[in-house]
């Protein structure tokens, strides 16, 4: 007898087992911080804090995962370069769960239905602390290290890395980095016989840093031009060694180097229509010396400095500039069409349209200012 109620317990345990959900298992990743951080063996719903961690997570074909964004992406604006956000519009309508620049509201994260899994944080020294957010949420915290083009690649691609491993995007993440090598590749391969005596001299100005800014803000290690192997005439070594991404350079600077070309980043158009870069080249006395203001080779380049860095901007900017400085080893190139083969391989839609749009056909054309 004491068998046969031996048997039906273990039975009724078996049932019951059955019925009773496993713990989710978990996993260990160290993050950009190098902390060692546990997540859910399966992650699925995520939240995106800080400057271009939502653009990164897109590039991965992600953004599904994302089950809230910060307020930038319901803000509503007459300028917009972000192409992760032109291509998803449905971020405009989802739950906010802080503010930008990694401001975030660990009240309003606890709220969301369903709850994140992970939160992916970039420039975690901004906005909130990402220990005390986990702290406060209970929510693993991944910092992220942004990276750049430049100096700083390998830590864009560890990034995209380490974003797949942790959402299950690992092959998308591989395919992302080797395209982007592929085209820095092509732009390099087709300058790469220059003689220097023949690489035109050229200089970026109105570049975005927080904000729009006048002529004078410039990138000294301005990416396309070092593609394409253009003579930056801003380049700063230190600058490049630290991976700064903005400077202000004296106007008398800018006469003195009387540079062959000009690019105006168009986000100084946020300006208005009597400041910022243009109205500069158009209105000051001293750029209407300049002899690529008199020859009019002052041209419009997609802002990439906008919520962090667009890198797919910085790519198709390089296609544009390759073309515009040497049109015979650019010759198969369409510009604007190379735009939109890059964005819609990031993005997943084509937005140069859109964009130049924004920036009153400005885009990859000569640019008025005579």
């Amino acid at each position: 007898m004491e068998l046969v109620h031996r048997f039906r317990f273990l039975a009724a345990v078996l049932v019951l087992a059955l019925f009773i959900p496993l713990p989710a298992q978990a996993r260990s990743v160290t993050d950009a911080g190098g902390k060692v951080i546990e997540i859910p063996d399966a992650v699925e719903r995520v939240i995106c804090s800080g400057s271009g961690s939502l653009r990164l997570l897109t590039y991965l074909q992600g953004q599904s995962l994302a089950v809230a964004v910060d307020d930038i992406e319901s803000r509503r604006s007459r300028f917009d370069s972000r192409p992760y956000a032109i291509a998803n519009q449905q971020f405009k309508t989802m739950p906010v769960f802080g503010q930008f620049r990694g401001h975030d509201n660990p009240e309003l994260i606890l709220t969301l239905e369903p709850q994140p899994q992970v939160v992916f944080k970039t420039f975690s020294t901004m906005g909130h602390d990402p220990a005390e957010l986990e702290q406060k949420t209970g929510i693993p915290v991944v910092v992220l290290d942004y990276g750049n083009l430049g100096a700083r690649r390998d830590q864009l691609f560890a990034t995209l890395r380490l974003m797949g491993e942790v959402v299950g995007r690992e092959q998308r993440a591989e395919s992302v980095i080797a395209y982007i090598t592929e085209l820095i590749d092509d732009l390099n391969k087709r300058t790469a016989d220059i003689p220097e005596q023949d690489r035109p001299s050229a200089f970026v100005g109105g570049v975005a840093f927080k904000g729009p800014h006048g002529f004078q803000s410039t990138e000294p290690t301005y990416p396309p031009f070092s593609f394409v192997r253009a003579r930056n005439l801003a380049y700063d070594a230190n600058s490049a060694g630290k991976g700064l991404s903005q400077s202000d350079v004296a106007k008398e600077k800018i006469v003195e180097w009387n540079p062959d070309y000009l690019f105006l980043d168009l986000s100084t158009l946020q300006m208005g229509d009597e400041a910022g870069g243009l109205f500069e080249l158009r209105t000051d006395p001293a750029y209407r010396t300049l002899a690529a203001v008199k020859a009019d080779r002052v041209y419009g380049v997609l802002p990439y400095n906008w919520y962090s860095i667009n890198y797919g901007s910085i790519l198709a900017n390089a296609y544009f500039i390759g073309k515009t400085l040497y049109p015979d080893r650019f010759a198969d190139v369409d510009p604007a069409a190379k735009a939109d083969e890059i964005y819609t391989f990031l993005v997943g839609k084509p937005v140069f349209a859109d964009m130049n749009h924004m920036f009153q056909g400005m885009a990859y054309v000569p640019v008025r200012v005579n």
